[in-house]
């Protein structure tokens, strides 16, 4: 029986194309289960707040003559914290989904914008500054927006834990976005910390590869995959006068 150039299983999947699905989402289950303290505590806030208002609402209708504005005003703050709580959940639940990826016209700030609060949250959990410097006027790049913002937390998460090995005096993430050349859309993440040697920037992006003692070196490797099918490239260089910058460049929908 001829075998040979035979890329289909039985299931009529592509095997290697089956095997970077199940690793893609290993790694982005990976990313939310590290974030998981930081998960927490955003979706604590939204929930403290129901609650308080909840007894508010209470107190102010056990109050003789109490004001039904008063009572209006504590029940909208608890459908507005409501609706927070649930875009977490949502934002959450379409970073783990495991699904076929999907190209469409998207705008790379977005993206980003639609991350910040879970960013923030988790930097802040580590003592480290997050910035966002987004370049106005961008255009849109066809891409899978789930596999970019895997990217972007693989990025961001190497940076927060390289200034925890190795704290640094104000400990700074920085998250941008700018026209690449070639009309390239590139999104970046630089921070202050050790940085890397020549020979570890050189093999950061290989399977299997990790500084980290408990690192499954997959992220950054999964990354440059997602970076390929997207017709992009990633990179490393060094921050000034300090740090690490990881980057992804996707073509623009002209560049396609």
């Amino acid at each position: 029986m001829k075998t040979e150039g035979v890329r289909e299983s039985a299931s009529g999947l592509d095997p290697l194309a089956a095997l970077h699905g199940r690793l893609l989402n290993v790694s982005r289950m990976a990313t939310i289960g590290e974030m998981a303290a930081g998960v927490a505590h955003e979706l604590n806030q939204p929930l403290t707040a129901i609650a308080n208002y909840a007894h508010a609402c209470e107190r102010l209708l056990a109050r003789p003559g109490s004001d039904p504005a008063e009572v209006r005003e504590a029940l909208r703050q608890i459908a507005a914290q409501t609706t927070r709580a649930a875009d977490i959940i949502r934002r959450l639940r379409a970073l783990s989904r495991s699904q076929q990826a999907e190209h469409t016209p998207v705008a790379v700030n977005a993206l980003v914008e639609e991350l910040a609060e879970l960013m923030r949250t988790d930097a802040s959990l580590h003592g480290v500054e997050l910035s966002l410097e987004l370049s106005p006027g961008l255009p849109p790049v066809s891409a899978d927006a789930g596999q970019i913002q895997q990217v972007v937390l693989n990025f961001l998460r190497n940076s927060l834990e390289a200034l925890s090995a190795q704290p640094s005096v104000g400990p700074k993430v920085a998250v941008s976005t700018s026209l690449a050349d070639g009309n390239g859309v590139e999104l970046t993440v630089c921070d202050n910390g050790p940085g890397l040697s020549a020979d570890t920037a050189g093999r950061v992006f290989d399977p299997f590869f990790s500084t980290k003692e408990n690192g499954t070196g997959l992220g950054l490797a999964i990354s440059s995959t997602i970076a390929r099918a997207h017709g992009g490239t990633v990179g490393y260089r060094a921050n000034s006068p300090r740090g690490a910058c990881f980057y992804i460049v996707i073509p623009t929908q002209a560049d396609g």
